[in-house]
């Protein structure tokens, strides 16, 4: 392996968009969660997809690893060149490339955000639906196969790419897919390199589906006396059909870190977050429903909004739940895992991590996007403490063992990374064996993000 081989080859195709600088190399070596920093030997910004082939094939001449950086907020270290190597930044290919109204798909660059393309789109009456909290770039996205809070109606990344261009790891330039809504020809090449992080190919390009803005939309909060019972609340709404755009839970704890970092008033208990979409009758329908269950569980406070700027408020509020967990516990590091379940073993998931976080003495409020079995624990930790990182570790494990006896997944839309890389054989099994296949023939070198997703092993 020759890193500095590898610098020294690309030095003179990309002059100054090559970066050694201290400064540039320790931003991309950063996280918002709590691993250590693992800055790159070098940052690139291409800004084609040749110039992306190029560095590719530089990389594989000379062994060295690369990394795909977007925004850097993923939560499982998928973007950290933990290896050394180059960060691939492809923030400078952020242009919306086409946008296909009559066949509501737009093309787009990997370096475009969630919050550029729905403001291109402002005009168009259309939007891309899939907002993982975070101003992601739809490249990452893509590669850690997001969701959010709208998944419960639209999907996740996986159910909103049509077509993508990737650079694979001898630097050649593959397109997958197409602009049809579905296909019967060959392997699904489009759906494997979603949610891959970056480990069988650079994505370059990707085709989108869009979505109408709804003509009416209805935001709603209410409270609980326990998890519980907003839990079964939950369940009953999605096992009676209501068509939901979002319903999300927070905990008292979660609530508590609102109010410090944004400024409400809620009271301190478990919450869900609502909003419905669709015809204003449909909206009024769909309302009225769920209101009828939501009050046989013990549901109260119930506040009503069909105001844009009040709406926007209180998702606002919901996507920086990673910076509110940080009023909690002030001056340590969080701790981000989430887990997905079954929707009728959601309850005993949630009561699961709420008791042993309090056995165990940690503070991890709980926000989830429970319309699908999905939420999150943010536990605040210090890694400079090594017997509450032991409590930290046991906790996330019981929380992971706990999602796979109940017949969910150890996450929901984190991605594995490098946290988690330890119960991919308790949850995959024998398939783990042709992941590891699929990995030596897409990248023989291991060059493209090695160390992640895959547990050490061999085939």
């Amino acid at each position: 392996m020759s890193i500095d081989g590898a610098i020294a080859a690309l030095k003179p195709v990309l002059g100054d968009r090559l970066s050694t600088a201290q400064a540039i190399r320790d931003q991309h070596g950063a996280n918002e969660s709590h691993f250590a920093p693992a800055p790159p030997d070098a940052v690139i910004f291409p800004e084609t997809t040749e110039e992306v082939a190029t560095v590719i094939r530089a990389c594989a001449e000379h062994g060295c690893p690369v990394v795909a950086w977007g925004t850097g907020t993923a939560l499982e270290a998928q973007h950290l060149a933990t290896q050394g190597g180059i960060s691939l930044d492809m923030s400078r290919m952020n242009k919306v490339l086409e946008v296909r109204g009559e066949d509501l798909n737009v093309v787009v660059q990997p370096g475009v955000t969630r919050e550029q393309l729905n403001e291109e789109l402002r005009a168009t009456g259309l939007f891309f639906p899939i907002d993982p909290g975070a101003n992601a770039s739809l490249g990452g996205m893509a590669a850690t196969r997001a969701s959010g809070t709208m998944a419960v109606k639209y999907g996740t990344m996986r159910e909103n790419i049509l077509a993508l261009e990737a650079v694979m790891a001898d630097g050649s330039v593959i397109r997958t897919g197409s602009q049809a809504r579905k296909s019967s020809s060959g392997y699904d090449l489009t759906h494997l390199l979603i949610g891959s992080e970056g480990t069988l190919g650079i994505i370059t390009e990707l085709t989108l589906k869009l979505q109408g803005i709804p003509e009416a939309i209805s935001a709603a909060t209410c409270r609980f006396e326990s998890v519980e019972d907003a839990v079964n609340c939950v369940i009953l709404t999605i096992q009676s059909g209501i068509p939901m755009a979002r319903i999300e839970l927070v905990d008292g704890m979660m609530v508590k870190g609102f109010n410090a970092f944004a400024g409400s008033d809620l009271p301190e208990k478990p919450h869900l977050f609502l909003e419905f979409t669709g015809s204003p009758s449909g909206v009024a329908e769909q309302a009225e429903l769920f209101g009828g269950i939501a009050e046989e569980c013990g549901a109260t406070g119930f506040r009503w909004t069909e105001k844009t700027e009040e709406r926007n408020e209180l998702w606002k509020m919901r996507h920086n739940g990673h910076f509110a967990t940080a009023t909690l516990d002030p001056g340590k590091r969080t701790l981000a895992t989430d887990v997905c379940v079954p929707i009728s073993r959601l309850a005993e998931a949630v009561l699961t991590a709420q008791s042993e976080a309090a056995r165990l003495g940690l503070t991890a409020p709980i926000v989830g996007h429970v319309g699908d079995g999905n939420f999150h624990c943010g536990v605040r930790c210090d890694p400079a403490d090594p017997e509450e990182m032991a409590r930290v570790g046991e906790f996330t494990h019981i929380l992971a063992e706990t999602a796979l006896r109940l017949g969910g997944t150890v996450s929901g839309e984190h991605g594995i990374g490098l946290g988690k890389q330890k119960y991919m054989q308790a949850e995959h099994g024998p398939a783990l064996h042709w992941m590891r296949a699929i990995k030596a023939a897409f990248d023989p070198g291991n060059i493209l993000n090695p160390g992640k997703l895959l547990p050490p092993g061999n085939l």
